[in-house]
């Protein structure tokens, strides 16, 4: 196995649960917060997606999906366009509304630009860095990495919220 291929199934693996997480959910169901201050599967999907997106564009020296296809306007969401919900706050979180479909769409979206781009991944480009802002500098292995994780830690999250709302 190449490490392309399973850089593909791993985010392919994060595709498989976000629509599992979100599929046949109204936006009522997708905006339920257990908690006044706990985070929608909405606000979930919709942050992971970003991170994705904005660390694919950045990490190939793309536009975002966000901006190149239009998706910022089909969200309409009152933040900048740079916004990916990083130190959201709960009203931040609160504002995110959207349908199953729309979060989809998007995902789907940005699953397809991944593919093109990691795609094509050699093991020597693993080592290129893409992120001198820390120490050590961050490397293309180790942002997609990253990526794969906080998409698996985001959508196990939306996971367990769309099980309590089954539950309702």
């Amino acid at each position: 196995m190449k490490s392309a291929d399973l850089l593909l199934d791993a985010f392919g693996r994060v595709r498989e649960a976000v629509h599992e997480a979100v599929e046949g959910l109204s936006e009522d169901d997708l905006t339920v917060r257990v908690d006044p201050d706990a985070n929608t599967i909405a606000w979930l999907v919709w942050h992971l997606t970003r991170v994705q997106d904005d660390h694919i564009a950045d990490a190939f020296g793309t536009e975002q999906t966000w901006t190149a296809d239009g998706w910022s306007g089909r969200f309409g969401l009152p933040f900048p366009e740079d916004a990916t919900g990083f130190g959201h706050s709960s009203k931040q979180v609160a504002a995110v509304r959207a349908s199953a479909d729309l979060l989809l769409g998007y995902h789907d979206a940005v699953q397809a630009r991944t593919v093109e781009h990691v795609g094509s991944v050699t093991n020597a480009d693993l080592d290129r860095v893409v992120d001198t802002r820390w120490t050590p500098h961050v490397t293309l292995g180790v942002r997609l990495i990253s990526v794969v994780a906080e998409g698996n830690q985001h959508v196990g999250q939306a996971a367990y919220v769309r099980g309590l709302v089954e539950r309702r």
